[in-house]
């Protein structure tokens, strides 16, 4: 009979672990709360702290429903190899094979929250994407670009919602911007913030030449009451008639509404809302979040210069290329990570840039 002692000491290991960085001691008190806040029957007077708290329950309920199992089938693959190892049962060797790797897969799922070490990364995210370098080439890119978001997040679950698009010149959009509601969304696309460049044959150059192009993508997080405070006098309005991606108008009217923040130069769309005076409230929310998110970067960037720690990749630092001709690969310049499927990856299977991503930057951490 083999002896699997040491497997299921380090699925025990790890499994200590995931008690730690799911909080779950603290999540079993934070649980006995919510439950008493969801049961209220007055809760959905105000819908969107009836949302939040829903929320909240289910993400903690599944964390701990998660763990219990796992704790649970430890235990009962620990019994079963001590039972089989007392009688030298060898019949019982693929059964603790197949458990063991059972719960290995799935403390692998699981070890990805681990990676999640910033203040918000658990929080929604707005994502702003802009063409760069390469006219028109870099236009149908951001719009590649969109694409490639939306379809990552169909992947995973994450509602996406564009807020704000603006149109090319001859094809794709010169910007777009859109929210992403779920778990882990911020955590998530902070490895997408800056700039991402393509190289490819030219697909509006009659001669068939090769053209890179760039594009940003900016991230904030969506912050729950952002404690800041705007002059009206420093907000530039803009109002234009709400579009989707391809040139697909959604409204006649000119109801969506484009904050433009001078002093900061940051810029807030919506054009989800009936009304302009409703998508201006949305806008200027967003437009909020974002100068609080600032604000934070900036403080922090000032605290890591007198600590002497290096200054994190800006919104406009080179962080991946796309590489389609005169070869396929697509790859991370800050983790070294790549792939040779570009299609795949244009159609949204980011997973492994941005967990490769949420190392590096806990090594950095850990480093530092």
């Amino acid at each position: 009979m083999r002896d699997f002692s040491d497997d299921i000491k380090d699925l025990r290991r790890r499994l200590d672990e995931a008690e730690s960085y799911l909080k779950i001691t603290d999540n079993r008190a934070r649980l006995a709360e919510l439950e008493f806040e969801v049961s209220r029957p007055d809760l959905w007077n105000d819908q969107d702290l009836a949302k939040k708290t829903n929320a909240e329950y289910s993400n903690i309920k599944n964390d701990i429903e998660t763990f219990d199992q796992l704790a649970s089938d430890v235990e009962d693959t620990e019994l079963l190899h001590e039972m089989a190892r007392e009688v030298d049962d060898a019949s019982q060797e693929p059964d603790l094979v197949e458990a063991i790797a059972k719960i290995a897969s799935t403390l692998d799922q699981l070890e990805l929250r681990s990676l999640f070490t910033g203040e918000h990364d658990e929080l929604d995210c707005i994502v702003q994407i802009n063409a760069k370098d390469g006219g028109v080439d870099a236009q149908d890119w951001s719009e590649m670009l969109l694409r490639m978001y939306g379809r990552w997040a169909e992947r995973r679950g994450i509602d996406f919602e564009v807020d704000g698009l603006s149109e090319g010149t001859e094809a794709g959009i010169l910007s777009a911007e859109f929210t992403l509601t779920g778990r882990y969304a911020y955590g998530l696309m902070t490895s997408e913030r800056g700039t991402h460049r393509l190289v490819r044959i030219s697909p509006f150059d009659n001669q068939g030449r090769r053209q890179t192009s760039f594009a940003s993508v900016q991230v904030w997080p969506v912050l729950e009451d952002p404690d800041v405070e705007i002059n009206e006098a420093d907000v530039r309005m803009e109002v234009y008639r709400a579009s989707g991606a391809g040139g697909q108008h959604i409204n006649k009217t000119s109801s969506a509404v484009r904050l433009i923040h001078e002093p900061t130069g940051l810029v807030s769309a919506s054009q989800e809302e009936r009304s302009q005076l409703q998508n201006r409230e949305k806008a200027m929310t967003r437009l909020k979040t974002m100068i609080a998110a600032r604000i934070e970067e900036e403080h922090q960037a000032e605290l890591d210069r007198i600590a002497g720690r290096p200054a994190q990749v800006g919104w406009g630092s080179q962080i991946r290329s796309y590489v389609m001709q005169p070869y396929q690969m697509v790859k991370d310049l800050r983790t070294e990570y790549e792939s040779g499927n570009v299609a795949a990856v244009l159609d949204g299977d980011l997973d492994g840039f941005m967990e490769a991503f949420l190392q590096h930057r806990r090594r950095d951490a850990v480093t530092e």
